[in-house]
Order: structure tokens, then C-alpha cells, then sequence
């Protein structure tokens, strides 16, 4: 998914298993961030990072949406230990991953595996993209985005 791309309507699944869509977000502009795993360190500060900047985030007119391969039950536990007040969707199937491009071979101590690479995408009201974030400052999460929008 790059810049001037529309994102596809299905992002994942909510803490119901509901089917969530863009279109549910119609005319909102957003930011969707993909992250690896909830409950490890870089992903915690990032999530805290947005949790802390929503109010910023939120008066620019943006709606913040994480997704990750985790299960909504593990979302769950997450957002209540982190008072994480944004929707975290479930792609356990990573079709969501893959259409955003984000589901890539990775290498960690010698061991080379398919996963989530950290991405943050921020769209207009109409979710066409327009940034890509491939670097992300996990503790600066929110001030990146806000120095972007």
C-alpha cells in the first residue's frame, strides 16, 4: 500500500469478532497502524505513545485503528492493561497484513520467518493514503504522525 492508494475496505476484526470495514469510517479520515504483537515492549510503547497523543491526534480529525495478528481476546487484555481507548482489530488469517503490504519475510537471530512490519498508514477522509510511515519511533509514535497531519 503506498501513497495515493485507497485502502481496502476490510481491516479486521473487533473485539466481538464483528467484521470491521473503512466504509464503517465513512468520511473520517485515519490512521491505521499495523504492529507485531500485543504485550511486547516496542509495541506497548507505541500503543501508549498514541494512547497519550489521541486528544492531539483526535482534534486533527483522525480516528486511530491498530491491528495486529493477535486474537480479540488478547486485544482485550492489552487495551485494559495499557487503558489503550482505540480500536485494536484482529487479522489472525494476516489477509489484512498482506493487502497493506505489511506481512514480510523477517530475520531474528539467524532465523529467517514471515511477520508484521511496524507500519503506520494515515489516510484522508476518502482513505486514500497519504503517508506511509515504514520507520517508526515507537516512543514517539504520536509525535511522528502529529508532525506529518
Amino acid at each position: 500500500m503506498e501513497k495515493g492508494q485507497k485502502i481496502p475496505d476490510v481491516l479486521g476484526y473487533d473485539a466481538d469478532g464483528k467484521e470491521v470495514k473503512s466504509s464503517d469510517f465513512a468520511g473520517q479520515k485515519l490512521i491505521i497502524y499495523f504492529y507485531p504483537k500485543d504485550n511486547t515492549p516496542g509495541c506497548t510503547a507505541e500503543a501508549c505513545s498514541l494512547r497519550d497523543g489521541l486528544p492531539q491526534i483526535e482534534a486533527e480529525g483522525y480516528t486511530v485503528i491498530g491491528i495486529s495478528k493477535d486474537s480479540p481476546a488478547s486485544h482485550l487484555k492489552f487495551a485494559s492493561k495499557h487503558q489503550l481507548p482505540f480500536i485494536l482489530l484482529s487479522d489472525e488469517s494476516t489477509e489484512v497484513n498482506q493487502a497493506f503490504g505489511v506481512w514480510q519475510k523477517k530475520k531474528m537471530a539467524g532465523r529467517e520467518y514471515m511477520g508484521t512490519v511496524r507500519t503506520t498508514f494515515i489516510t484522508d477522509a476518502d482513505h486514500v493514503v497519504t503517508h506511509v510511515i515504514t520507520k517508526v519511533d515507537t516512543k514517539k509514535a504520536a509525535e511522528q504522525i502529529l508532525s506529518l497531519v
